[in-house]
Formats: structure tokens, C-alpha cells, sequence
């Protein structure tokens, strides 16, 4: 699926009514990010089979070279301590406004616990969201 595909409504939400319903949980936020990563089905980074299985630990196992991988290896999402519900709105913040927003406000508004952590999600993740939806690039 390219970006130029995308819908709102259809394939991302067109409200703050909606954001909330469809990115309530991370479990949420990690099942758009499979859908924008793998539409037609999983794939092995590694060998790029396409036949795996979730695994327990949310992780995919890819059947033929036994690799295990997670929608979030090898994106901006990768190894996170901050929750994905709270980057998902932060990137849903800054693009809803016409300049943007300031780490200072973003701070605030979703109480993330410091400046600099608000700072790195603006600076190191909205603008990206943004241009790879899918945060691959």
C-alpha cells in the first residue's frame, strides 16, 4: 500500500473522536502498525517469506528461517519506553494544527514526565510519522 492510498476515514481517522476509538490501547496502536507494515500479510525482514506466526511474546516467527521480529523493529517505534498510545497522539497533535505544536505544550497536554522527552517525540518521531506513516524509512 502507498501513501498515496491512504484515506482518512477509511484508513486513518479523520476526528479526535475518532483517533481516540481507534488508537485506545497500544495493543491498537501495534495493530495499525502491522496493517500499514504488512497489508497482504507478514514477511520475513530477514529472508522475505511470507508464511510466520504471531508468537506469545507479540513478536512473528518466520517459518523458514525460524527469525522472530516485531512490527516495531527497525522503526522510529523501535525499542520505546514511551507508550505507543502516547506517541500516536503526540504525532496526531502536531499534524492536526496548522503550526504544529511545541514540546513545551505537548508536555502538558498529554503529561509526558519531561521537556527533553517531549522534545524527542516531536523531533525525532512526529515529522517522520508523518512522511512514512508506516515508520520504515
Amino acid at each position: 500500500m502507498t501513501g498515496s492510498t491512504l484515506r482518512a476515514g477509511l484508513h486513518h481517522p479523520r476526528s479526535v473522536g475518532e483517533f481516540q476509538a481507534w488508537f485506545a490501547t497500544d495493543e491498537d496502536c501495534l495493530d495499525y502498525l502491522d496493517w500499514l507494515r504488512w497489508p497482504e500479510g507478514f514477511v520475513c525482514p530477514r529472508c522475505e517469506s511470507a508464511s510466520g506466526w504471531a508468537v506469545a511474546d507479540g513478536r512473528y516467527k518466520c517459518a523458514v528461517c525460524g527469525a522472530r521480529t516485531s512490527v516495531t523493529a527497525g522503526t522510529l517505534f523501535d525499542r520505546r519506553r514511551t507508550p505507543l498510545t502516547v506517541w500516536f497522539t503526540a504525532c496526531w497533535m502536531f499534524a492536526a494544527q496548522t503550526n504544529g505544536i511545541s514540546a513545551l505544550s505537548l508536555q502538558r497536554l498529554l503529561e509526558i514526565g519531561s521537556y527533553p522527552t517531549a522534545w524527542a517525540l516531536l523531533h525525532r518521531g512526529c515529522a517522520r510519522c508523518l512522511s512514512d506513516p508506516a515508520g520504515t524509512a
